[in-house]
């Protein structure tokens, strides 16, 4: 019987390749359960930034009223390719009503379907960073609204 050997080192290398070729932003996908006492689960999802920091966001429906309704956080237009990976569209934080609803509407032109809203920087120099981290890879991040 001829014995096989694993080359661990080349496994491990591979590995790291295989993740040096993937995005830099990502989505990484939560579970979440049902409550307990049978209520449904809350939509979660986390984004992993360009620093390796993960943000965990509440995921809606993009419209204009949840997008104002969202108060101080950062807010992620997403749209989803048919495998169902995630793309930031565009990116902002602590935005003014109006911008946002400018902001929103052009989202949902390009192809935006979803809102994800991350609400646990504590100050808006916090939120800003976190856009910087989420936005140095993403392509159509730099959407621009006058």
């Amino acid at each position: 019987m001829r014995r096989r050997t694993f080359d661990n080192f080349r496994f491990l290398q591979d590995l790291k390749d295989d993740r040096s070729k993937r995005a830099n932003v990502r989505e990484e996908r939560l579970r979440t359960a049902t409550g307990l006492s049978g209520t449904p689960a809350l939509a979660l999802s986390a984004w992993r930034g360009v620093s390796g920091k993960r943000y965990v966001v509440g995921v809606h429906q993009l419209t204009t009223t949840n997008v104002v309704d969202a108060g101080p956080g950062v807010m992620i237009a997403v749209r989803r390719d048919e495998a169902g990976i995630a793309e930031p569209i565009s990116i902002i934080a602590d935005g003014i009503v109006g911008r946002i609803a400018a902001w929103t509407g052009e989202a949902l032109r390009i192809g935006a379907t979803e809102l994800h809203v991350h609400r646990l920087g504590k100050h808006a120099n916090e939120r800003a960073a976190i856009v910087d981290d989420l936005t140095v890879t993403a392509p159509a991040a730099d959407l621009e609204v006058a």
